[in-house]
């Protein structure tokens, strides 16, 4: 029988090394993965930079394991510069949101991550890799980018010390690299953000204020 060993966590799947260069993510509540896997596949074939599929069966999808630090953790530790970080982010976005969205192509819709911040992009060898795409659907790449500004936010007013001034840092550097604008759907993001069964306490308490905050930041 083979065996896994946990090499990550996150607040809905668990990462299991699988050996021969691959890891299995497996959904702590049975969601289905081949969803995920789908998407994943889409937008490796517009070459945007995700871990390769290898397969996917109910909660479980095998990739391919991407080795490097996230993002997060190489500005953290001075590997990455915040500004740096900030562009490499808006570019990921700029570039996601060149996909056509694989419902209505030739629409307005586009394909969005709704979670894309430094956590979930690894900075590995061959260039920045976003991750858990579990959450991505065809729709407005605004609310997109609104939903990461959103998110930087909350962790400038929630951290502390050091981190929370570098969250604020890279939402400056992000929203003034990024092509859309966030402010019209940020409330739309707001709403959404509050009702993630995942938001802790504090993130949820601060909503309000991180709103306000990207709104100053993307007025300059």
């Amino acid at each position: 029988m083979k065996r896994f060993l946990l090499v990550g966590a996150g607040r809905d799947a668990d990462v299991f090394s699988w050996g021969d260069g691959r890891v299995l993510r497996r959904y702590r509540k049975g969601t289905d993965a081949t969803v995920e896997a789908d998407v994943m596949r889409y937008v490796a074939e517009h070459g945007y930079p995700v871990p390769k599929v290898f397969h996917a069966t109910g909660p479980d999808l095998v990739m391919e394991r991407v080795h490097g630090p996230t993002m997060a953790d190489a500005v953290v530790d001075g590997e990455l510069d915040v500004d740096g970080a900030g562009r490499m982010l808006a570019d990921l976005h700029d570039r996601l949101h060149d996909i056509p969205s694989r419902c209505s192509p030739v629409g307005e819709e586009r394909m969005i991550h709704m979670d894309l911040h430094p956590l979930n992009v690894m900075v590995a060898p061959r260039g920045p890799v976003v991750i858990d795409w579990c959450n991505a659907r065809d729709g407005e790449p605004r609310l997109d980018v609104a939903m990461s500004a959103l998110i930087l936010a909350q962790v400038a007013i929630v951290a502390a010390g050091p981190r929370a001034r570098l969250a604020r840092a890279l939402l400056q550097s992000f929203v003034s690299a990024v092509r859309d604008d966030p402010s019209p759907r940020l409330s739309a993001a707001s709403a959404l953000r509050r009702g993630d069964p995942n938001i802790t306490v504090p993130e949820a308490e601060c909503l309000e204020d991180a709103e306000r905050l990207v709104r100053r930041v993307a007025a300059g």
